[in-house]
């Protein structure tokens, strides 16, 4: 034999729906596969390649020595199906030793085989056998699943959509859907600032490094529940602040002067968290003999860091709100953030110097 003729089936639509064997070899028996494959699904293409096969095959045969045959993959399309039609392509290969072969598809998801086959054997043409209407139809579809198989691209359009969808429901059913709108427009505005600040990795690193200390016995892992607990409390606190100030009819001021409460009411909570997970990591680290000089370190600019915040925003809030606990005179509010900034510096100079010294 010098040609083989080769129809694909990746999904198995011939043992699933018409109870065919594959490899299906000769031309009668190919007819008879794809007549009882109409029968049991009319719409599906899979049998239009295998009489596409078969035309090929009536049009070679009076000039040289052919031979059609029709192989299958799995329902589930992936590895499983194209590990089976190896297998199968190596049999008639072995049996029938051609030199080489046409390839029969429908579109383009039995077309990514190609290189599967070329490893094989030669491969003298690729037909494509697709019901005129739907080819470009097929193709697309076929490009749009690959595209969400992508989890990148999945994450990227689904999780927001679903998020969205989620939201509009819950308010929805608590006979609020004015809230919908402010809540999307929250959650997809937070989940692009997530990505577009790259903090993917940075919750992959503390994904990891939890699960480490989790099967390593660390303090870390205990430490890194408490991140997550007292910042869910410290965005719950500050968001508190910011609706309590929202409602209020007096309040007429901007959204900057409502994100200061938001940071003035949740940095010390925020900042409690941090300090909680460095902890964590400072007994593992004295546990494990390892250096704490830079551990101790960002323990004293957490701190610092949070001063400057708590103060930063009670000077705002003082000189440009009306809000009773925060109201003072000029003179007082710029003696409170002169001195917290002082007292930040002294903190992390501290944080310098102190961990030095130990290490020597």
């Amino acid at each position: 034999m010098t040609r083989l003729i080769i129809c694909i089936d990746r999904d198995d639509d011939l043992g699933r729906k018409a109870g065919v064997t594959t490899p299906v070899v000769g031309r009668d028996a190919n007819i008879d596969a794809a007549v009882k494959l109409l029968l049991a699904d009319p719409e599906d293409s899979d049998a239009n390649t295998i009489f596409g096969g078969v035309q090929a095959y009536d049009e070679l045969v009076e000039n040289e020595s052919v031979e059609i045959v029709s192989i299958a993959g799995s329902e589930d399309v992936g590895m499983v199906s194209d590990k089976r039609i190896a297998m199968q392509l190596d049999e008639i290969i072995a049996k029938m030793q051609p030199e080489s072969v046409i390839v029969v598809s429908d579109g383009a998801e039995d077309e990514s085989l190609m290189p599967l086959i070329h490893s094989r054997i030669k491969v003298d043409a690729v037909l494509r056998v697709v019901v005129r209407q739907s080819e470009r139809l097929e193709s697309t579809l076929y490009m749009i699943k690959r595209a969400f198989e992508d989890p990148k691209i999945s994450h990227a359009i689904l999780v927001p959509i679903g998020i969205a969808c989620l939201l509009y429901a819950i308010f929805l059913s608590i006979g609020y859907p004015e809230g919908a709108v402010i809540a999307i427009t929250g959650a997809i505005g937070a989940y692009m600032l997530y990505h577009g600040f790259g903090l993917q990795e940075a919750w992959d690193s503390f994904n990891r490094s939890m699960k480490q200390s989790l099967y390593g016995g660390k303090i870390a892992f205990t430490a890194g529940t408490a991140v997550v607990l007292l910042s869910v409390v410290a965005t719950v606190q500050g968001a508190v602040s910011f609706w309590e100030y929202y409602n209020q009819e007096s309040f007429t001021y901007g959204y900057v002067v409502l994100l200061m409460i938001f940071v003035n009411s949740s940095i010390w909570w925020y900042v409690s968290a941090a300090l909680s997970l460095q902890l964590g990591w400072i007994v593992d680290a004295y546990l494990s003999h390892e250096p704490l000089s830079p551990m101790f370190t960002r323990f004293f600019f957490t701190i610092a860091s949070g001063l400057l915040f708590w103060g930063a925003s009670n000077y705002i809030l003082s000189i440009s709100s009306n809000i009773e606990r925060f109201t003072s005179q000029s003179l007082e509010a710029r003696e409170v953030l002169a001195l917290t900034v002082i007292l930040a510096f002294i903190i992390s100079v501290a944080g310098v110097v102190i961990p030095k010294r130990l290490a020597e």
